[in-house]
């Protein structure tokens, strides 16, 4: 579910964002000794001490040594146990993810490896926590799917200590056409697409009859409209959205296929999913989550092998 991939993807813009602006540290010198075994994984002192700076990094809070170890301890729990129901994630999925932490903190993997050894962490200490929290995460939903979703009857509880204004507040349906130019015509930087698109801009004034104009022009694609709620857009996205006309074009924007648009052709009012219920829902489920999540592990802890050198 995007609320817990949103966790741990914020996670991962702390732990960069920290690692880029921080003063370097140069790491002392562990002996890489086994500390502790976990079903046969090992754990080493430098596993221990690479782990403690990362938590700090991500925390800004320096936890003690057996915060460090049972940190680690959880991590390779959580990868044997994801593996024994057939999750074993790919390391083209943990590659994938940690390049997504270093794009969203406007750095390329390689800089963002960089910068977290010039912290005294390791890439491979990051990567043990990212797979075993995408494989922790595909099993606790999968295991525990039915007891962590939350009815519109949960909802309905949770608004009764809320405001009126927060019970009435709605959202919008949006029904919108992206448009666009693609490429960026016969100048590099694109400029000549830009006018183009604004131009449509200007004298675009209905759906029903501009659309079929915009699919005429050279290099022009509208896709197929889209139906959503203002609560799945950004912050950004929906402000900009309510306070465009029906039957207006958005600011163009480059993308990667081209010059980019949004038709809107409706907006209709709707209160069955309002923003203080995606919030009240998402809070709902995350503590579900969390509780149940605590609870397999502990029942994972208690039957694993543990021995402590």
């Amino acid at each position: 579910m995007e609320i817990v991939r949103y966790r741990w993807l914020k996670l991962g813009f702390l732990v960069a964002t920290f690692a880029a602006c921080a003063l370097l540290i140069t790491p002392n010198t562990v002996k890489a000794q086994v500390a502790v075994l976990v079903n046969g994984a090992p754990i080493t002192e430098m596993d221990i001490t690479q782990r403690s700076k990362l938590t700090q990094l991500s925390t800004n809070k320096t936890p003690s040594r057996k915060e460090a170890i049972d940190d680690l301890i959880n991590d390779h729990l959580k990868i044997f146990i994801a593996k024994r129901y057939g999750l074993e994630v790919s390391d083209a999925d943990v590659n994938n993810a940690f390049s997504n932490m270093a794009q969203r903190s406007r750095a390329t993997a390689a800089q963002m490896e960089q910068s977290l050894a010039s912290r005294g962490v390791g890439i491979n200490n990051l990567k043990l926590r990212i797979r075993a929290e995408l494989g922790w995460g595909q099993l606790v939903r999968g295991r525990f799917g039915s007891s962590l979703q939350v009815g519109e009857a949960d909802i309905q509880t949770a608004l009764q200590s809320r405001s009126e204004a927060e019970k009435t507040s709605q959202s919008f349906v949006y029904k919108i056409y992206p448009i666009i130019f693609v490429g960026s015509g016969d100048d590099a930087d694109g400029s000549a697409r830009r006018r183009e698109a604004e131009n449509l801009r200007a004298r675009f004034n209905s759906c029903d009859q501009d659309l079929r104009t915009a699919r005429t022009l050279r290099g022009v694609v509208v896709k197929e409209p889209i139906l959503r709620n203002s609560t799945d857009f950004s912050a950004q996205l929906s402000e900009m959205l309510d306070k465009i006309e029906i039957g207006k074009l958005t600011t163009p924007e480059m993308t990667a296929q081209g010059i980019q648009m949004f038709a809107v052709c409706e907006r209709k009012a709707t209160t069955a999913d309002s923003p203080i219920k995606r919030q009240l829902r998402e809070e709902m489920y995350n503590k579900r989550y969390d509780a149940q999540s605590k609870k397999f592990l502990d029942e994972i802890r208690r039957q694993a092998m543990i021995e402590y050198r």
